[in-house]
């Protein structure tokens, strides 16, 4: 029996998110909380801006960007993001709000920069999508290394890069062709080696399609569904555990993170706008799903290490 036809079986019943920020984001993604800073950001992509909401004071911020910016990371210096532009990688500098270009990415193609994820080393995998219509598998996925060489990996080329996560060793790397309707696996060594790329879930449900993931302490990837209104758990053999519905067709899926007045753990759920139907209410805006279940994101590498960019010459660059 296939993973896809085993995926409702056992899972438990359909949780709900609620809003945290109405931002009105045109296209919101890469839902990230800095644990260091206690400070949550996302990225409006098609508004070209990078937000940041501050719990302790309830106040959001956000900077324009010079181009669309498709996903981040934090760095091993809370002072700077490493950014994922539409055309090039480059390191933003949060105090003084200047970037500093780091490389160009498939410069001459009309693609540009998608998903993206730091892998367990600190170093920052991401793809590419088609900018064309109708769309074609012209992508890639790469990884900037830790001395800023960049590396296109040994993967199939993707029309829309997406669900780059990785397991909590570090040994699994995720992603997938959003259009293919899978999200796929592949071994993943310390040095960089990638092998036995396999299919890890087939979508069982009618509608969505497979866009950014996270993964939990035990090994379960939490997949958002765009345009199915949810994000699925799927446990390490593929098979769906759990799903949480969402008040908009859209959904985008990073990081977790802890609340500084008690013990719950909140998955941060982003909404993707593209108003349309009884869902554009809340269409835009940052949700939050609060339930027991998300404990097993206590203690996680996910919001710390996996997305911390172990990389000194952020700093160095921009002086």
């Amino acid at each position: 029996m296939t993973a896809s036809a085993r995926s409702h079986a056992g899972a438990q019943p359909a949780k709900s998110a609620a809003l945290l920020l109405d931002t009105k984001c045109t296209l919101g993604e890469g839902a990230t909380w800095c644990a260091r800073t206690g400070r949550f950001y996302w990225t409006d992509i098609e508004g070209a801006r990078l937000w940041r909401y501050d719990p302790s004071d309830g106040r959001s911020t956000f900077w324009p960007m010079p181009e669309r910016l498709a996903t981040f990371a934090l760095c091993a210096d809370p002072h700077y993001l490493l950014l994922g532009l539409a055309s090039q990688l480059a390191f933003f500098d949060i105090a003084t709000g200047q970037t500093r270009h780091i490389v160009d990415v498939e410069a001459g193609m009309n693609t540009r920069v998608n998903d993206g994820r730091c892998d367990r080393q600190g170093r920052f995998v991401f793809g590419t999508k088609d900018e064309g219509s109708p769309l074609q598998a012209i992508g890639g996925f790469y990884r900037l290394n830790h001395d800023l060489s960049l590396e296109r990996l040994p993967l199939p080329a993707p029309a829309i890069s997406n669900s780059i996560a990785f397991s909590p060793d570090g040994a699994t790397m995720y992603f997938c062709d959003s259009p293919t309707r899978e999200i796929r696996a592949c071994d993943y060594r310390a040095d960089g080696g990638i092998a036995n790329d396999r299919l890890f879930v087939r979508l069982a449900d009618a509608t969505g399609e497979p866009d950014g993931s996270t993964v939990d302490r035990d090994g379960g990837l939490w997949n958002a569904q765009w345009g199915g209104g949810r994000v699925v758990r799927y446990g390490a053999d593929g098979v769906e555990t759990e799903r949480v519905e969402v008040p908009t067709a859209q959904p985008s899926c990073r990081h977790a993170r802890r609340r500084a007045t008690g013990h719950a753990v909140h998955h941060e759920c982003a909404r993707r706008s593209r108003r349309s139907g009884a869902r554009r209410r809340f269409a835009g805006g940052r949700r939050v799903h609060r339930d027991t279940c998300a404990a097993r994101f206590a203690g996680a590498g996910v919001p710390g290490r996996a997305s911390v960019a172990q990389n000194d010459a952020a700093s160095q660059s921009m002086q």
